[in-house]
């Protein structure tokens, strides 16, 4: 009876630290998962990539930035445009596609778009459609220019934009420059397309030719040529953008919403995805 009880108590004893074994390993074992846990939502977060804008100075004083969430894509803003965006292609007076410019898009501050909408469907209504050539310009496709003016030797595209020009003289008398309003968001570059003859409206000159011919006010053109600037002038005074001394093809919002930044992201669709 006797060594009964002690085989009994023995055997409680015996039970009693399998128990407290058991329990410890389940803690250490739950302990063990949720730093795991920890750990794998940390590293998720560290390699994930961050979608933060961020914005500075640059070295001459410009505010840069690289926040596209007030911008949009003119093709769905302003659907009835039409899009022929040259400094994608080698169609321009540096001939070739422009640093930036990696997809054949426009772009333009949400503000400057929903007042190009108006502008189009006033002349959707006489028969024109808008047709782009340039928008939102990346801080990176200036620079291009800049440094094409500065290569004297690449004239290439001199019979077709500045015959009459010395390249040397592009950058002193501003046909090209540091910045660009287009950086700003709130430029478009743009013509009309008639929709009865399907073809571009003749406005007595090209786009981005570097000459008096370029100037809105120019009158050594025929009259229906003169007149066709000023349908497209009109159009665009009317719904708030102002126009260039210099060239026919160019508006500003005048209220543009950034008056004091020029933006860095790149021409793409993945710049505007999930705005």
């Amino acid at each position: 009876m006797k060594k009964s009880r002690i085989w009994i108590l023995g055997m409680a004893i015996a039970l009693a630290f399998a128990l407290s074994g058991c329990g410890q390993s389940g803690a250490a074992t739950s302990s063990s998962a949720a730093s795991s846990s920890v750990a794998s939502s940390s590293a998720a977060e560290a390699s994930a990539p961050s979608s933060a804008a961020s914005t500075n100075v640059g070295a001459d004083g410009v505010k840069l930035s690289d926040d596209s969430s007030d911008f949009v894509l003119l093709s769905e803003a302003v659907p009835d445009a039409i899009l022929e965006i040259r400094y994608y292609s080698t169609y321009n007076f540096v001939g070739d596609r422009i640093d930036g410019y990696e997809e054949p898009l426009a772009m333009l501050t949400k503000e400057a778009a929903a007042a190009l909408k108006e502008v189009s469907d006033e002349l959707v209504a006489k028969g024109y459609r808008l047709k782009i050539y340039d928008a939102y310009r990346p801080q990176k496709a200036v620079t291009n220019f800049v440094e094409w003016a500065k290569d004297a030797d690449d004239t290439r595209m001199k019979e077709y934009f500045y015959p009459d020009l010395d390249k040397s003289v592009l950058f002193p008398q501003g046909y090209i420059a540091e910045h660009s309003g287009h950086s700003r968001g709130s430029t478009v570059d743009l013509t009309l397309f008639d929709m009865k003859t399907e073809k571009e409206v003749d406005m007595g000159g090209t786009f981005d030719f570097f000459g008096e011919k370029s100037h809105p006010d120019y009158t050594n053109i025929t009259e229906e040529q003169y007149a066709n600037r000023m349908i497209l002038r009109d159009a665009m005074l009317a719904h708030g953008f102002k126009p260039l001394a210099e060239e026919w093809w160019h508006f500003t919002l005048e209220n543009e919403p950034y008056p004091d930044t020029y933006f860095t992201f790149p021409v793409n669709s993945d710049s505007i995805a999930g705005k």
